[in-house]
C-alpha cells in the first residue's frame, strides 16, 4: 500500500530569489532615485534673475539684476523703457560682461552676480513717479534658455540734494517663518 506524503499544515517554502537578481533590482530603484533627483529645479526667471532699480537723482536711475548661483544674463539681450511711452532714456551704461561661447547664440558677453546698470533720464523731474521697464534674457547653466523676461517697478524721483531713492525691487522676497 502506498503512503500518502504527510503535511505539517504550512506551505512549502518558495526558494529565495537569486541574490544577484535581488542586488540588481535594488541597483536600478537606486538609480532611479538618483535619476529623479539630478532633474534640475529650474527657479522662475523673476527669482533667477532678480531686478530691482533706484533713482539716484531726477536725472539717473540705477537699474540692479541678481543673478542667481548657475544662471547667467546675456549683455545684448538688455532693453529699459519708461512707461507710459514718451519718457525718453539715455543709453544704458553696462559694465562689461564676460565672454561665453554659447551653444544656442554663439560668442556672447554674459553676467553672472551682480550686474548694475546706469540709465540717463535726461527729461527727469523732481517729485515724479515714472514706471520703468526692464527686458532681459538669460540661461540656467544646465543648458535650459529662459525667453526675454519683462519686469517693472515704479520710482519716485528724489528732489536735488535729498540723496538717492530707496531701492525698488519688481518682486520682493517672500518673508520666511524665522527671519
Amino acid at each position: 500500500m502506498a503512503r500518502l506524503p504527510t503535511s505539517t499544515g504550512s506551505q512549502r517554502k518558495r526558494p529565495r530569489a537569486d541574490g544577484l537578481a535581488r542586488v540588481l533590482g535594488l541597483a536600478a530603484l537606486a538609480l532611479a532615485a538618483a535619476a529623479g533627483a539630478a532633474d534640475p529645479k529650474l527657479l522662475p526667471a523673476e527669482e533667477a534673475f532678480r531686478f530691482s532699480a533706484r533713482a539716484l537723482d531726477d536725472k539717473t536711475i540705477e537699474a540692479r539684476f541678481s543673478v542667481a548661483d548657475g544662471y547667467y544674463l546675456y549683455r545684448d539681450k538688455f532693453a529699459f523703457a519708461l512707461e507710459p511711452p514718451g519718457g525718453a532714456l539715455g543709453t544704458p551704461a553696462l559694465p562689461p560682461g564676460k565672454i561665453k561661447e554659447d551653444k544656442f547664440f554663439g560668442r556672447v558677453e554674459t553676467y553672472r552676480g551682480d550686474v548694475v546698470i546706469a540709465l540717463p533720464m535726461p527729461a527727469g523731474a523732481a517729485g515724479q513717479s515714472v514706471v520703468l521697464a526692464a527686458d532681459s534674457q538669460g540661461c540656467a547653466d544646465v543648458g535650459v534658455c529662459y525667453p526675454v523676461n519683462r519686469q517693472k517697478v515704479t520710482l519716485a524721483l528724489p528732489a536735488p540734494g535729498k540723496g538717492p531713492g530707496p531701492v525698488v525691487e519688481a518682486h520682493p522676497r517672500k518673508k520666511q517663518w524665522f527671519n
